[in-house]
């Protein structure tokens, strides 16, 4: 199956997404808290602050999404390549404790990757 062409920087940004996806939930939460307490902010800040949730919600649910619908093997990949930290595993390591080979691991990353840009709209 062929994958369809996203840009270089798009797989790069959703990779990062993924590393920092369980800070920016705790993120989410902050800033919608924030929100919530704000008492005579200007409204451009309030705004800003809303777009930024709005965004970051949008992408961690894209990311939670596509993650549930993984079989387990794909879903240990993404704990253990994005997940764990600190990161003691090369992608050898990670492909052995998988069971699959190198080659395999890093096509599974890449068709996560993939799925989450389709889902998002990202080319």
């Amino acid at each position: 199956m062929t994958q369809p062409k996203i840009r270089k920087g798009t797989f790069h940004h959703i990779e990062s997404e993924l590393y920092a996806y369980n800070d920016t939930r705790k993120e989410i939460v902050k800033l919608k808290n924030e929100l919530l307490q704000a008492h005579g902010e200007r409204t451009a800040t309030l705004i800003i602050m809303h777009r930024t949730v709005e965004q970051m919600e949008r992408i961690t649910e894209a990311i939670e999404n596509v993650v549930e619908q993984l079989p387990p093997e794909k879903q240990a990949l993404i704990k253990m390549l994005f997940w764990t930290r600190p990161q003691l595993l090369t992608w050898d390591g990670i492909a052995m404790e998988l069971n699959v080979g190198r080659t395999t691991a890093i096509r599974w990353r890449d068709e996560i990757i993939f799925k989450i840009a389709e889902k998002l709209g990202w080319r």
